[in-house]
């Protein structure tokens, strides 16, 4: 497992390789999927209207290409502007089940300012597998992104 700023610096050096598009959501899903054995899952939704759409991902294949704004955890993060973490998913109402095996969530938008462009969305196998850590890790990864998004949107 690699550390925080291990992770950050990996993922800061491979996404100057890679442009503004899929290449780098790609590189983003992968390096964060690598980084921690109890990331089982690991995605990038993609804000189109009032649809998040998902992208890039790291996993099992997910039911869920399509979530309407404040459905599910994903949406419901999308719609509070806000990271949600889920320590046991079977007990969130608002969880769209993907997989049997999934235990916790976590889920963080990427922002340009106050408007949500998309979200990071990972799950574990684990209960209660999300730590300050993880929250800090996964909000400065989606900081990084948040300028790649919005060229890829052309903002």
């Amino acid at each position: 497992m690699q550390t925080h700023d291990a992770t950050l610096d990996r993922l800061r050096t491979e996404l100057a390789g890679a442009d503004a598009g899929q290449a780098a959501l790609e590189t983003a899903v992968r390096v964060l999927k690598d980084s921690r054995p109890s990331y089982t899952w690991v995605g990038i939704y993609l804000l189109h209207g009032n649809e998040l759409v998902l992208g890039p991902f790291a996993g099992k294949p997910s039911p869920h290409v399509r979530i309407p704004l404040g459905r599910g955890i994903c949406g419901a993060a999308a719609a509070e502007r806000a990271t949600i973490v889920v320590d046991d998913v079977n007990a969130d109402p608002r969880y769209l089940a993907c997989s049997v095996d999934t235990k916790s969530e976590i889920v963080v938008p990427i922002m340009e300012g106050t408007d949500v462009l998309g979200e990071i969305d990972v799950d574990s196998d684990l209960p209660a597998a999300f730590g300050p850590a993880d929250r800090e890790l996964l909000e400065a990864a989606a900081a990084m992104l948040a300028p790649r998004v919005a060229a890829r949107k052309g903002r």
